[in-house]
């Protein structure tokens, strides 16, 4: 048995499992468990303790491919605030068409948490897609005006991650359930993968009835022993209830975060017009200050660090490993799809 859909048909991977944007922090031995149990990893986008982005993920790809054989992905932050993007943006794509290893097994680009535009709008990407590569363009709308303004950007399919997801989220705070809903009713043809409150077969399940072609997760993975996300972070999980997130303002944007001293002293912004005014004062020195905060997380202070985590810790019980979390989950869809047949008469 098996479960084969117009993502897993796209993206040539075996199961509709795919690894959510998990940036700032580092995720390469993740991807690559992601990927050997069949789903798709996805490489961060990093520059955690003032590293160079485009060299971080220059050296995670080329660790990638020296330990699978199979399709990866990578993510990078568009942001207004997001300084290195249009560097990383030009300088990826140029790495990838420069190796043909990479170039094979890198399937997927996801763009999150700023403009749809920034990646296909550059001639070296453009010349990637040109050049032969099966590299497909997403892009991570939380909220149905941003799946519009994707597709007028050309993408190729959109990750639609809704208010229950840990990290980026939008004013809007829609809920997964709904911004599907709308999604597939608005634009029926459009490839989408579902996020935000996945983590278990009931969930991709759902997630295929109502039109996914998959689904993206970041906390059921992090809590896998192969995330690198340190134990400290991960332990959090299997105990945590789906109340103990907060939904606050960070530097980019609205953001889902764990409950502890520093999401708690956050306050949350009333609109888009509110943020973009609160961005005119933040200087680049400013924001890599709260880049500190991520920082002390990945060396495991969970108390006073970010710690991005989503609602669906309250249906995670155990940390596994991710050969064990994927067949699980795609063991128990397959049982809900089926039970879910036998309703048809």
């Amino acid at each position: 048995m098996g479960l084969k859909t117009n993502i897993t048909e796209m993206l040539g991977i075996k199961h509709p499992i795919i690894a959510a944007p998990m940036g700032p922090f580092y995720t390469k031995e993740l991807t690559v468990a992601v990927s050997e149990a069949g789903g798709l990893g996805v490489l961060s986008h990093t520059n955690l303790f003032g590293k160079n982005s485009l060299e971080e993920m220059k050296k995670d790809m080329e660790f990638v491919i020296e330990h699978t054989d199979k399709p990866f992905g990578f993510n990078i932050r568009t942001s207004r605030l997001q300084l290195d993007a249009p560097g990383l943006c030009r300088g990826i794509s140029r790495f990838i068409m420069d190796n043909p290893k990479i170039k094979e097994q890198c399937v997927y680009a996801v763009t999150s948490a700023g403009s749809a535009k920034q990646l296909p709008k550059t001639k070296s990407f453009q010349r990637l897609r040109e050049s032969g590569s099966n590299i497909k363009h997403f892009h991570v709308a939380p909220a149905l005006w941003l799946a519009g303004k994707c597709i007028d950007a050309g993408v190729d399919g959109v990750v639609l991650t809704g208010y229950e997801g840990g990290g980026h989220q939008s004013y809007e705070k829609i809920s997964t359930l709904v911004l599907l809903q709308q999604v597939k009713r608005k634009y029926p043809d459009l490839p989408f993968i579902a996020c935000g409150g996945f983590a278990s077969g009931e969930g991709l399940a759902s997630a295929l009835t109502m039109g996914a072609g998959a689904i993206a997760m970041g906390s059921r993975f992090i809590a896998s022993k192969e995330s690198e996300f340190h134990k400290n972070y991960k332990n959090i999980v299997p105990s945590a209830k789906a109340s103990d997130t907060i939904y606050v303002t960070g530097v980019l944007g609205p953001i889902r975060l764990w409950k502890n001293n520093y999401s708690l002293h956050h306050g949350v912004v009333s609109s888009k017009e509110e943020k973009l005014a609160m961005e005119a004062q933040i200087t680049p020195a400013m924001a890599l200050e709260d880049q500190k905060f991520y920082e002390i997380t990945y060396d495991g202070n969970i108390n006073d660090g970010a710690v991005l985590l989503g609602q669906s810790i309250g249906i995670i019980n155990s940390i596994e490993s991710v050969q064990y979390i994927i067949d699980d989950i795609v063991k128990d869809a397959e049982k809900r799809l089926k039970e879910a047949n036998s309703y048809i008469i």
